[in-house]
């Protein structure tokens, strides 16, 4: 096997020949995706991987200095595609996967068909008139409190991050990806992501793309997924009635269904579609 599918423990299922891709976010791995590829294997090949420092990778291949930046991330996307020798690739990122498949989009368009973004958010900090949701002492916080007890921030934020109180055991998976990251590893993530400030690329994008936000999420704003349709060529903006940062754990259904109705489309972007 190349080493670069055991570096990321890459993972090829279905029966299809249009390749999609799934991108995990932070602190989760590609079993987070569990609750929806059964859907995608009848009619296309799933392409499932870790990053480097999550899941099953190989840890040894970590580097502090490459991950320090989402551009080392979506390095590792690009290798895993090249060593796939794939073409016409749908991408579908989480969270801040979303912005290292756009880099990896803009590095190597020709690789890529669609893009799907999945709570996305292009600069978590509030800037002028631009609304990301969290203010400087916000993320300080943040970075503490990884730093200081991250079994303890892991249990406190996931029922926050699902938003359903209603199925505690989503909280308990999600807390239990968080768990199974390194500490040290997670925080220089968590680093990487709040600290990008990516909204000066969209505008470059040439592959069609669709920004999937939650009616509710406290991680990225409806101001985030906004921001991009109006700065992005060629961008659906769905905003589902799912509500939380995780609708493909906790309503996979309604992202399945959005997410096939995009990829079998052959729409210009233009305008948005609301569904909540």
């Amino acid at each position: 096997m190349h080493p670069i599918l055991i570096r990321n423990n890459v993972k090829i299922l279905g029966e299809g020949t249009q390749i999609i891709v799934f991108a995990h976010g932070f602190g989760c791995a590609q079993t987070s995706w569990k609750f929806m590829t059964d859907a995608f294997l009848e009619e296309y090949r799933v392409i499932l991987f870790d990053y480097v420092g999550s899941g099953e990778s190989d840890i040894t291949q970590y580097d502090y200095y490459k991950y320090a930046t989402l551009d080392g991330y979506a390095s590792d996307v690009i290798e895993i595609i090249e060593a796939l020798n794939l073409k016409d690739v749908i991408f579908v990122g989480h969270s801040v996967s979303s912005m290292i498949g756009m880099i990896a989009a803009l590095q190597k368009p020709e690789a890529f068909k669609k893009l799907v973004f999945i709570g996305p958010s292009p600069k978590y900090l509030n800037d002028g008139e631009y609304i990301g949701g969290f203010e400087s002492d916000d993320i300080q916080t943040i970075f503490n409190s990884i730093e200081e007890d991250y079994a303890s921030w892991a249990k406190g934020i996931a029922p926050i991050l699902m938003d359903k109180a209603d199925r505690p055991e989503l909280s308990n998976f999600l807390q239990e990806c968080f768990e199974e990251t390194d500490p040290s590893i997670a925080l220089a993530f968590a680093m990487a992501t709040f600290k990008t400030d990516c909204r000066d690329k969209f505008k470059d994008l040439t592959v069609p793309s669709l920004t999937l936000q939650s009616s509710s999420d406290i991680m990225a704003p409806l101001s985030a997924g906004d921001f991009i349709h109006q700065n992005t060529p060629d961008n659906f903006l769905v905003v589902m009635q799912a509500t939380g940062h995780f609708p493909h754990i906790s309503e996979p259904e309604e992202t399945i269904r959005e997410i096939k109705a995009f990829i079998k489309s052959n729409r210009l972007a233009s305008t948005s579609k609301l569904s909540a």
